[in-house]
């Protein structure tokens, strides 16, 4: 039952935190988060995919991720970055597929909320504690191979996608800032609830 319970949580905030992504993906010419720029501008400039590319940057830091620490690639973080790449595509080609935003309060405003909605959704997938995303361990990897902290690891791994992105003429704007800053606070913002409404399920369940 527990597992059942975590296998939930990690199929429901992934749902919802790749839904929250896809809304600021929507609004990308006001900017997106550093590695959807990346993806967005390579599916502009070569093809394939949001999602596509979601499952091939996951496989390529899953083998980057190795090497900075020196053990075996961390194999189950591609089934994590597989089901955000496939679910990534899945919400671009049905929902947001129906409509465009125009108007930029509009848009700012699809913004925030995707950022809470982002925020809201991991706080339920790290719940499950789960493999994670091949770009949160490349953060965790940066932290460990060369000591600093995790806002500096964070950091260098967004301009780690930021430069390439740029380079391709990503979505790069001030909501790149926004989302840069922010979703971190939204994720603390309803971690605390859903730690403890998944801990009274546990001890439900045991």
């Amino acid at each position: 039952m527990k597992f059942t319970i975590r296998l939930l949580f990690f199929i429901i905030g992934l749902a919802i935190m790749t839904f929250g992504v896809c809304m600021t993906i929507k609004v990308a010419d006001i900017g997106v988060g550093a590695w959807d720029a990346l993806n967005v501008a390579l599916t502009e400039r070569v093809g394939l995919s949001v999602g596509k590319w979601v499952m091939i940057d996951g496989a390529i830091l899953v083998l980057v991720n190795a090497l900075l620490v020196k053990r075996r690639p961390d194999i189950l973080s591609l089934l994590t970055i597989i089901v955000i790449g496939l679910l990534v595509d899945f919400w671009l080609d049905t929902v947001f597929n129906l409509f465009d935003v125009e108007q930029l309060l509009a848009k700012l405003a699809m913004l925030l909320v995707g950022i809470l909605i982002i925020g809201f959704g991991a706080s339920i997938y790290l719940q499950a504690k789960f493999p994670q995303s091949p770009i949160d361990n490349f953060m965790l990897a940066i932290k460990e191979r060369f000591r600093v902290n995790l806002m500096l690891a964070k950091t260098i791994g967004e301009i780690t996608a930021l430069i390439p992105a740029f380079f391709l003429n990503g979505p790069i704007s001030y909501g790149t800032i926004l989302i840069t800053f922010t979703v971190g606070p939204a994720i603390q913002l309803f971690f605390p609830s859903f730690e403890k409404f998944m801990q009274r399920l546990q001890t439900k369940y045991s």
